[in-house]
């Protein structure tokens, strides 16, 4: 089978997968499963300071392997595994790192070695199709944000992520300052939503366009098309339980796909207790689960 027809097996709606190529700082890792096929992939590794907007969901430490689009069953991803452990062991990361595996949600297979090397899913890219059907909401007084609103908006925002550091990625000391500049942009634009009850802030949709243009770093992850990218929503916890979060994403559907959206997509945590049932709810479902081993010593 092809690595095109194995990844449409796998699920109807991923990319092409892209040749396994070398990027920049890359290198090639291979390895032989214990039946004699040589694997290949290519460790990337990434480094955040102290102020990159990464660290809100990364470690500062990043191993990433990239597997083959041809990898395929426990043995191979095994093997692949083991080589990565090797590497681990001989450079010896800090406590803030991490080893990190983007693949296809549905590879069952893959997922059999991801939990033995001691991988845990800690994010994943679920998609919603443009003709998923809108879900019963309540009533809700939705408004479309403004600069005027930064000061709540980024104490809602730091707020979910304080609560995703108990739940999956770790918890920043310096969440507020990391969020500051992307939210000051997306409060400039027209794709934030607020929900208000008595007149205060109580619910956000911070949203925004991606392109799956040909060649694009989108177009690894998503189907071509132009798509809705949820980036932050968040409830605040007494207003949890009403309805105002459905409310409040009907409404920023209503108007991603009425802008002509392929779809929307967005990253949601597979540990976080809330996250998880919502989206599914909303008619998301994951295509890509990224696996994730911290400190990088973990992996098994």
């Amino acid at each position: 089978m092809s690595f095109t027809g194995r990844f449409t097996a796998l699920d109807p709606l991923l990319p092409p997968p892209v040749p396994l190529l070398p990027s920049a700082g890359g290198e090639r890792v291979e390895a032989v499963t214990a039946s004699g096929t040589r694997v290949s992939a290519v460790l990337q590794r990434y480094r955040h300071g102290p102020g990159d907007a990464p660290l809100l969901w990364s470690a500062a430490e990043v191993w990433q392997l990239f597997p083959g689009p041809d990898t395929a069953g426990t043995e191979a991803f095994d093997a692949l595994l083991g080589a990565l452990r090797s590497q681990v062991d001989i450079e010896a990361p800090g406590p803030d790192s991490a080893c990190v595996v983007n693949w296809p949600s549905r590879d069952a297979e893959a997922i059999r070695a991801f939990l033995d090397h001691g991988l845990v899913p800690l994010s994943a890219l679920a998609i919603r199709p443009a003709a998923a059907p809108e879900p019963a909401v309540s009533a809700a007084a939705i408004r479309l944000a403004g600069p005027a609103d930064f000061d709540a908006a980024l104490a809602l925002c730091a707020a979910t992520f304080d609560y995703t550091g108990l739940v999956a990625h770790r918890k920043r000391d310096q969440t507020a300052e990391l969020l500051r500049p992307a939210l000051r942009r997306a409060l400039g634009g027209s794709t934030t939503w607020l929900a208000e009850s008595r007149g205060e802030v109580v619910a956000l949709a911070q949203c925004d366009w991606v392109e799956a243009a040909p060649g694009s770093e989108a177009a690894e992850l998503l189907p071509p098309g132009r798509w809705g990218y949820v980036n932050n929503v968040v409830t605040a916890p007494a207003s949890r339980g009403h309805g105002i979060g459905r409310a409040l994403m009907a409404r920023a559907h209503r108007e991603l796909l009425g802008q002509g959206a392929t779809g929307t997509y967005l990253y949601y945590n597979p540990t976080n207790p809330l996250s998880t049932v919502f989206w599914h709810r909303q008619g998301y479902r994951p295509l890509w689960t990224s696996w994730e081993a911290h400190p990088a010593g973990a992996l098994r």
